[in-house]
């Protein structure tokens, strides 16, 4: 499969996958951005993306960046019928200000294939072991 990048920033950077065999590929910030403790925001990667009909772009955290800065990412659901700029909403989880540098490493992106059903209102749902069960039923 092929994935179609625009830049739409002279200084935005095309995705790479850092090592053979990566689920994600890096999406990197394309203007210095300081997010304070607590606080989110909007990264810019200044790139445009088509997504093939079929499939999504799924944006996730950097794993160094979440454990090691407490920065978590926001929505992250790039449809295959969008074409602006792709952003990505973090939050710092942390007591400390962290700050992107321009051509930094923000976020990673899986591309997925994409199931659609046939949505149907229903008067009953069929009985399973757990049935109305949530969070925390299967114990410690």
């Amino acid at each position: 499969m092929e994935l179609n990048i625009k830049k739409l920033h002279p200084s935005a950077m095309v995705p790479t996958y850092a090592h053979d065999g990566d689920a994600g590929f890096d999406l990197c910030a394309i203007e210095n951005v300081i997010i304070k403790a607590g606080e989110r925001t909007l990264v810019r990667t200044g790139i445009a993306m088509e997504i093939p009909f079929g499939y999504v772009g799924l944006i996730w955290d950097k794993s160094g960046l979440s454990m090691n800065h407490g920065l978590k990412t926001l929505g992250g659901v790039v449809d295959a019928g969008y074409r602006g700029e792709v952003t990505v909403g973090i939050i710092n989880l942390s007591t400390s200000d962290y700050t992107f540098v321009a051509g930094h490493k923000v976020a990673q992106m899986l591309i997925q294939k994409v199931e659609r059903v046939e949505i149907k209102e229903a008067e009953e749902l069929s009985g399973t072991t757990r049935g109305e069960s949530g969070y925390g039923s299967t114990g410690k």
